[in-house]
């Protein structure tokens, strides 16, 4: 099969891999789809986030549907021809964090594009069968890839407590910042602002749900609003962002940004604030995929560039364009 690898920092090649042969409990789906990751920008770029470190040549995407071809032992063969939004984790089983249900928190994860273990960005990819989540016709090929950072912004609404009526502010208007907002207007948010200095970012939040867009170099806001999630990674942003939320309300951090930063620690122990973090997703899809077929999240709206596999490249490189929002590389179709 072909496979976009990332063989050094800055360089993809198009290489010939074996296609996978699914495990017991595995499917092997063929891939139509992945969306472009900011992580796997960062990959492109850097060869590293943190303490993930590029080693050897790694085939990176993570966002990405397909329809299954084949399957392991102890999967009915009656899933090949099913169209899936993929799950792409691998937790231990055993973990206490899998079987307390925090199984995104499992420390023996091996989740796809992340050092050491291969992406998306290739003709075919296993996954454990309860991990490929069926789509209905309804639901496009690059929605389905797209249920991945959807899940994302559902966790994040979770974690905020989002219900009917309340009061949300969210800083950075990338892909993340804009499933947020969409998914707290799914969830009843009356008021949904969006905090980004690009203009052209601020418009597309207010396409995709936003009640209002503000530059954040207009000035903090007053302290009204029952949940800030941060999806900037910015610690002007995060210390702004705290000081709008009223007492005991909630702060999300889902942004990457510096490993460390400040707080105004005295600011949440005086409100009572809940500051949490969010890493990936667990139980999601479900809520992800009704969302999507229901049509209270737009998927295909978001996306703004696609490219083939064969010009990987310039799709890990098109987060530079302005106005792009969301890239797609088409793998394969459903008409090959």
């Amino acid at each position: 099969m072909r496979a976009a690898v990332l063989t050094e920092p800055g360089r993809i090649d198009l290489r010939e891999r074996p296609v996978p042969r699914p495990a017991p409990g595995e499917v092997l789906i063929r891939v139509h789809a992945v969306g472009v990751c900011g992580s796997d920008a960062h990959y492109y770029r850097e060869g590293r986030i943190g303490e993930f470190v590029v080693e050897a040549p790694l085939i990176l995407g993570h966002e990405a549907g397909g329809v299954i071809v084949a399957v392991g032992e102890k999967v009915p063969e009656g899933r090949i021809g099913q169209r899936v939004s993929i799950e792409p984790q691998r937790p231990d089983p055993d973990s206490a964090e899998t079987r307390a249900g925090r199984y995104n928190l499992c420390p023996h994860m091996r989740f796809y594009a992340t050092p050491p273990v291969d992406g998306a960005l290739c003709e075919f990819v296993t996954i454990g069968a309860a991990f490929a989540h069926p789509v209905p016709d309804t639901i496009s090929d690059e929605a389905a890839a797209l249920c991945e950072p959807l899940s994302v912004g559902i966790a994040a609404v979770r974690k905020a407590g989002v219900e009917g009526g309340s009061r949300i502010l969210v800083a950075g208007a990338g892909p993340i910042g804009v499933l947020v907002a969409q998914v707290a207007r799914a969830y009843g948010a009356t008021e949904i602002i969006v905090s980004d200095p690009d203009s052209r970012r601020r418009e597309a939040a207010l396409q995709f749900g936003a009640t209002a867009a503000v530059d954040p170099a207009a000035g903090p806001a007053e302290p009204h609003v029952d949940a800030f999630v941060d999806a900037s990674g910015s610690q002007a942003a995060v210390t702004a962002g705290v000081a709008a939320v009223r007492p005991a309300g909630r702060v999300v951090l889902v942004g990457a940004g510096a490993p460390a930063m400040s707080l105004p620690v005295q600011r949440i122990q005086q409100r009572e604030l809940v500051l949490t973090g969010v890493f990936r997703y667990a139980g999601t899809w479900p809520a992800a995929i009704a969302l999507t077929a229901g049509g209270r999240v737009d998927l295909d709206a978001m996306v703004t560039a696609r490219y083939p596999l064969e010009r990987t490249t310039e799709a890990l490189e098109s987060d530079r364009r302005p106005g792009n929002l969301k890239t797609i590389v088409e793998v394969a179709n459903t008409c090959d």
